[in-house]
């Protein structure tokens, strides 16, 4: 894990938030390579679940009226941790990971454990007072919920269909931690799968059970590292008649990936109860409303990222490379000239990274800094799937010298191909 966050900082992908002012604890910022990946895990979600005709996207505010979150429970103690502190040192922990009684960090007497509710608490308006306080998000669901109504209204779907979304949530976690992994900040891909109340739920889950199992093998998460849990009784949220864990061995253990739950009818009774208003979907054929049930499945971008790097990561004779997929690689190809020094070499390669970085294949590198085989180092060790090299031969015949990063075998390819070449390369296609 080390290694990997070393990386990760070294060749940004990630950096601690707020640096220069020493920094913010279980803050991080994603610098260029990071935030090319982390638009290709969102794009190829978005793609892989809109490419439906039973999906509608949406993107619902982060602040929202309280009274959604006082609906949906986030308010009480159903969205709270239990808290202890430290007498000694007033450090604060989750009890339920806790070994024992006494503080890890200094030894001293912990006080008895209370609830703490982690919904990130605001104010809306000019006056901080109890009639001002609003929340940032908890998750992004909830949106989902309250826009129901909306799409039935604007786009009268027939059931069963999905309503998708990506975005920011936030929670005030007591013990943050593991890099990435669990952030008082992330971003999460949600679908909420709405069926009628007397269709086979768990047929339903187990199809999105099954396309979850597809969607990490497609973007190349480790599958040997992937298991499942059925949540048992007691252990699922009230609403919940089944949940799966999706979890993925991490550097530092077995920890939750993915979520897979049926929530029932409970979310949209909740809220309308609470609002007032009518959301129950009117069935044509039978002639009767209802409120439908709902399977979601919801997945961390964060937890996706470090999932893919760690996955990815390869270390061999002192070699180190990043294997992703080349879908899913931040950058697609690196340019290179033979020689830094030789004009007419350097003006080829400029102009050939130009054209492709016209294609839209994805982010394309020029590179020409030391000499070839420490480039080459350089964009494995980044996840770099194709170094294209322009050489003498370049000059006289017009092909290049394309170098695959997993086997480092190299081929000529002609500079009219290069464009096709990459975009079967890239999609893995023959």
């Amino acid at each position: 894990m080390d290694k990997i966050v070393s990386l990760a900082k070294r060749r940004g992908f990630v950096y601690a938030g707020s640096a220069i002012y020493g920094g913010l604890a279980n803050s991080w910022d994603f610098g260029p390579l990071g935030v090319e990946l982390k638009r290709n895990i969102k794009n190829e979600w978005w793609n892989y679940v809109t490419g439906r005709s039973d999906m509608y996207g949406l993107d619902s505010a982060i602040i929202m009226n309280p009274k959604v979150w006082e609906a949906s429970g986030h308010t009480g103690s159903g969205f709270a941790d239990p808290l202890r502190e430290c007498k000694k040192c007033h450090h604060r922990f989750r009890a339920d990971v806790l070994e024992g009684d006494v503080c890890p960090d200094c030894g001293g007497e912990l006080l008895e454990a209370r609830d703490f509710n982690i919904l990130m608490k605001t104010y809306v308006g000019a006056l901080e007072d109890t009639s001002s306080v609003a929340y940032l998000r908890g998750e992004t669901a909830q949106g989902m919920f309250v826009n129901f109504k909306n799409i039935l209204d604007t786009l009268s779907p027939k059931l069963p269909f999905g309503i998708a979304q990506i975005g920011k949530a936030f929670r005030n976690e007591i013990t943050p931690g593991n890099f990435i992994f669990r952030t008082r900040e992330f971003e999460q891909m949600e679908i909420e799968y709405f069926i009628k109340p007397d269709s086979d739920w768990n047929e339903h889950f187990e199809y999105w059970l099954s396309s979850m199992k597809g969607w990490m093998e497609y973007i190349g998460i480790d599958m040997k590292k992937v298991s499942y849990l059925e949540v048992p009784d007691g252990e699922r949220a009230h609403y919940s008649q089944r949940t799966v864990d999706i979890e993925f061995e991490f550097p530092f253990g077995k920890k939750e990936l993915y979520g897979l739950a049926y929530r029932g009818d409970y979310d949209l009774k909740q809220h309308q109860e609470h609002s007032g208003q009518d959301l129950t979907y009117f069935d044509e054929e039978k002639k009767e409303r209802y409120l439908p049930h709902v399977i979601e499945p919801s997945l961390g971008v964060e937890r996706t990222f470090l999932a893919l790097l760690v996955s990815a990561y390869r270390e061999e004779e002192g070699r180190v490379w990043l294997a992703f997929k080349p879908t899913m690689a931040p950058i697609k190809a690196a340019v290179f000239p033979l020689m830094a020094n030789k004009p007419d070499l350097v003006a080829k390669a400029k102009a050939i990274h130009k054209n492709l970085m016209d294609t839209h294949l994805g982010v394309i590198a020029f590179d020409d800094n030391g000499n070839v085989g420490k480039r080459y180092r350089r964009q494995d060790e980044i996840g770099t799937p194709f170094c294209i090299t322009v050489d003498f031969d370049t000059l006289e015949d017009d092909t290049i010298t394309v170098r695959h990063r997993d086997s480092m075998e190299q081929e000529r390819v002609g500079v009219e191909d290069l464009e096709e070449f990459l975009r079967k390369g890239i999609r893995n296609e023959k």
